[in-house]
């Protein structure tokens, strides 16, 4: 199949992430994007992740931070985990640092958490993103029913910028004319990789929105012209985009900083009680000797 309609169209969509990263679930789309990746040594992740992960989640929980945070694994490429902040401008980003820097006890707390959690990673990275809203469509701003989100990421050719906005107009167009469920957010990169870079995000509830996503690429192909508009589309993105890359991940709610009303919305996904533990049982009568 040819990949040009699914990477764009954001079948569904995610992004590529300081262990302060996070997405704050509020129904707006805050217009900042932090991004925290920690990739993994091999076989450093699971439970003992999860574990180490929980330290900054348990003392953020303590402190009741205001600003909540994301984490998903990968499932495909490299091993890796990302954290997702959002915030409505660069000085809440500014206020959430000096928030951290003016709590001893939080800050102690983390850096503890950041030395165990450092034993596990090979490195971290991490970029700061500003949301695009002309290259978005039909954004979700709710993710407390989210398990996975898809992460695209294109950089387009110096120079092409009106091409980008163009392409990406075609596209849109296309969507709303085959009635598709695609859906994505577009953010463009500001600090920490090459200018022209974009990160298209899309969650799904499920992977059968992926499978969804496959079958109403017909319709889309249709909606763009059939196989000359489809060549008109793969013509002007090779022109336009001289690399993308699409990766899947899922949500992981014991890496996940999340507010109390996403933990209402879905009580058994992101907060479950701890399972119950078995009955001791009853010591054995003890044996006297005839």
């Amino acid at each position: 199949m040819n990949r040009i309609g699914p990477i764009l169209l954001g079948l569904s969509f995610a992004i590529a992430g300081n262990s302060m990263a996070a997405a704050q679930q509020t129904a707006s789309l805050p217009k900042v994007l932090q991004i925290t990746r920690e990739f993994l040594k091999p076989n450093k992740g699971g439970a003992a992740h999860d574990t180490t992960e929980s330290a900054y989640v348990a003392a953020m929980t303590k402190a009741k931070f205001p600003v909540y945070y994301l984490g998903l694994d990968s499932l495909s490429g490299k091993s890796r985990a990302l954290f997702l902040t959002e915030y409505n401008s660069f000085a809440d980003w500014e206020k959430d640092n000096k928030l951290v820097g003016s709590n001893p006890t939080l800050s102690a707390e983390l850096g503890r958490a950041s030395i165990a959690d450092g034993e596990l990673l090979e490195s971290v990275d991490q970029g700061v993103f500003v949301r695009d809203e002309d290259l978005s469509y039909k954004p979700h701003s709710d993710l407390s029913h989210a398990r996975y989100m898809e992460i695209s990421e294109f950089h387009v050719r110096a120079g092409h910028h009106k091409d980008w906005d163009k392409l990406t107009k075609m596209v849109k167009d296309a969507h709303d004319k085959a009635g598709t469920h695609a859906h994505w957010t577009t953010f463009e990169i500001a600090f920490g990789a090459p200018d022209g870079t974009y990160l298209v995000l899309s969650a799904d509830d499920s992977m059968a929105d992926i499978d969804r996503g496959y079958v109403e690429d017909k319709a889309f192909r249709e909606a763009i012209g059939g196989d000359q508009g489809m060549a008109a589309l793969g013509e002007l993105f090779a022109a336009t985009v001289d690399s993308s890359d699409s990766q899947l991940f899922v949500i992981n709610p014991k890496q996940s900083y999340v507010s109390p009303e996403m933990i209402k919305a879905d009580p058994e996904f992101w907060a479950p009680k701890p399972a119950a533990k078995p009955a001791a049982k009853p010591a054995a009568a003890e044996k006297k000797t005839p």
